[in-house]
């Protein structure tokens, strides 16, 4: 099962490569859409922070999704977030043989303050996929309101979506 969670997330990091490719950096930057005024380039930084917490809390069985690094770079430099991605790529490769049979503390913030719960590898990391398939989403509503026409097939959609609704960016 790792392996096909692993498998799908850098699928879906490939199409965010695939989108940086397509685009020119001054759409990466733009923050002109409201209602929030977030660039794709912010929404790609905070979809990476996601991974890099995971990553940073492996090893010491404590994942802190608040201790975000906001690597602004990710922001502003496509080619930098580009180079980012493929190392996440490698690195979440290196997990398919590792020894995942524990639970893994998992700190975030619902709301109400900060709670941990128990994880698996597998659970964290398929979380850390919907939630970038879902910034995804808000990226393809950045560029549609930019009038940037791309097409990225399923980029932006969850996979349950019909297909015939599927159509991606």
């Amino acid at each position: 099962m790792k392996q096909l969670v692993i498998s799908s997330i850098n699928y879906n990091l490939s199409s965010a490569i695939d989108l940086l490719n397509a685009i020119d950096s001054t759409t990466y930057q733009n923050n002109s859409v409201g209602p929030y005024y977030s660039s794709i380039g912010s929404h790609i930084r905070h979809t990476l922070d996601f991974f890099d917490c995971i990553i940073s809390g492996l090893d010491s069985n404590n994942i802190d999704l608040t201790a975000r690094k906001r690597d602004e770079i990710l922001s502003t430099d496509k080619e930098y977030a580009i180079h980012h991605i493929y190392q996440l790529q490698e690195t979440l490769l290196s997990y398919i043989n590792t020894n995942t049979d524990y639970l893994i503390h998992v700190t975030d913030n619902l709301g109400q303050g900060k709670v941990t719960v128990n994880y698996t590898l597998e659970s964290i990391l398929a979380h850390a996929n919907s939630h970038a398939v879902h910034h995804y989403a808000t990226i393809g509503y950045i560029l549609n309101r930019l009038g940037v026409e791309i097409k990225i097939p399923g980029f932006g959609y969850n996979p349950t979506t019909p297909i015939s609704k599927r159509e991606g960016i």
